[in-house]
């Protein structure tokens, strides 16, 4: 990397691919793009900060491919009938995907902080990001999610990148594509395992080689079975283990105090030492995420006290819980909840406080959908009231090749079945007519999925018919 390169990046509007694509630009490397959002017409605002940034941005349609370009950059898989990856086999280009070329990055500086699991990745990335700035340390951190304390503004859509220092590097990894491979981390947390995008045994693997590769530290979530399960197989020296139930962790949370604006607790590190801890994002799951992120930054060097406090900084993740409004005692809250696992927090956290819920869920793939369709409706069975309500439109589909074997209004009809009040239309429209005739004084109306840029304007659209 250090010699100043030529990339394109096909979906350069992607969540992981915007900050990389950012970052190569800072870092003095020519970067140009397309996306098939900015062909549809969406997300205008977005491509508009791209092109701001210093990337060059062309319809996806093989054009953009040439005149310098020297690597072609694509998210995951290869997708052979994209016409900017045709362009590029046809050029001779060299094709790599966005968590090898991170990992590059990641990889040659001194202090490399990981972060892995299934859920709470971005949020412990963004927690770790704050202390260690907050502390002076001055990293880098690359995030799946938008970090609202590095944000400059409401529309900011490159808070999930922080250029500091090139040997302190925080990055959150992905197993949904099997990146996760490519990273030898210095410093390695796991929040914890649980089904989503892949199967449990590969699941196991992809993070059992993970923790074999880091050469120092394993912050590890002893709440979570899985992980201590998987944790047998390595030295026990190197684990640093954090829970909330299991009280033989060497970082524990206690005495927690839940508000609906945050969460207090006193971190007791095995005995040794207790520090107050005041967090704004809320939730009793945000607490073995704050617990995370205090193991890897002690791990890093920032002094328990140091760390402690400077937690308090944190001011979130955008679309993790966020808060868009409120008007005529309705709260309308954006959340990124997509797999059961987080739903299933978004849900508890919410419930720990009165009030209506209207959740208009938007699952992201009918794959999801078909491998977890029983564990969503746990989900949801588990933490709603029969008097809550859930809407659903149809599945958000990226495009490609997909069987449509279980639909959003199959899923409606499981939920009903449950016991709870579920409706299934097709169009936004249809169910924004919905929450504006439903919704009354004491309701929360919560707007949940994820990979769609659009769910955010939708709340806001949500907020406004409110009003």
């Amino acid at each position: 990397m250090a010699e100043k390169t030529s990339y394109f990046f096909c979906g350069v509007g992607g969540s992981g691919m915007m900050p990389l694509a950012a970052y190569l630009v800072a870092s003095g490397h020519s970067v140009r793009g397309s996306d098939r959002s900015r062909d549809q017409g969406k997300s205008e605002a977005k491509f508009a900060a791209l092109e701001s940034s210093g990337i060059r941005l062309y319809k996806q349609d093989g054009s953009g491919v040439g005149g310098g370009v020297e690597a072609l950059v694509v998210s995951s898989a290869v997708e052979e009938t994209i016409p900017d990856v045709k362009a590029a086999r046809e050029a001779g280009l060299p094709i790599v995907t966005r968590g090898r070329l991170l990992a590059d990055l990641f990889n040659n500086s001194k202090t490399r902080v990981a972060v892995a699991g299934t859920s709470g990745k971005s949020t412990v990335t963004g927690m770790i990001g704050t202390i260690l700035s907050e502390a002076g340390r001055d990293p880098t951190v690359l995030n799946g999610g938008l970090i609202r304390n590095f944000m400059k503004g409401s529309q900011d859509y490159f808070a999930n990148l922080r250029i500091g220092r090139g040997d302190l590097f925080v990055a959150e990894m992905d197993e949904s594509d099997g990146s996760i491979s490519h990273y030898q981390p210095s410093i390695a947390v796991l929040t914890n395992i649980a089904l989503d995008h892949k199967p449990m045994d590969e699941l196991e693997a992809l993070f059992g080689a993970y923790l074999e590769r880091t050469v120092g530290t394993q912050v590890l979530n002893a709440d979570d079975q899985a992980v201590k399960a998987l944790a047998k197989k390595f030295d026990p020296k190197k684990a640093l283990w954090f829970g909330i139930q299991d009280f033989s962790g060497d970082f524990r949370a206690e005495d927690i105090r839940l508000r609906p604006d945050g969460v207090d607790f006193v971190l007791n590190m095995n005995d040794r030492a207790r520090h107050p801890v005041h967090l704004n994002v809320p939730g009793r799951h945000n607490v073995l995420n704050a617990l995370a992120a205090l193991g890897a930054a002690v791990a890093a060097g920032v002094e328990p006290g140091t760390a402690s406090h400077a937690l308090s900084a944190f001011k979130g993740i955008r679309r993790r819980m966020e808060i868009v409004g409120s008007v005529n005692g309705i709260t309308v809250i954006d959340d990124f909840g997509h797999n059961p696992d987080k739903v299933a927090a978004s849900l508890s956290a919410l419930k720990d406080f009165p009030g209506r819920l209207i959740v208009f869920y938007q699952q992201h793939g009918y794959k999801p959908l078909e491998r977890m369709r029983k564990e969503f409706g746990r989900a949801f069975a588990d933490h709603l009231s029969p008097n809550d309500l859930v809407l659903l439109p149809d599945v958000f589909y990226a495009g490609g090749t997909v069987e449509r074997t279980v639909t959003a209004e199959d899923f409606a009809g499981d939920l009903r079945r449950a016991g709870l009040k579920a409706l299934w239309k097709p169009t936004r429209d249809e169910l924004l007519g919905v929450i504006t005739e439903a919704a009354h004084d004491g309701d929360r109306v919560v707007i949940m999925g994820a990979r769609d840029d659009t769910l955010s304007d939708f709340a806001r659209d949500v907020l406004s018919a409110l009003s």
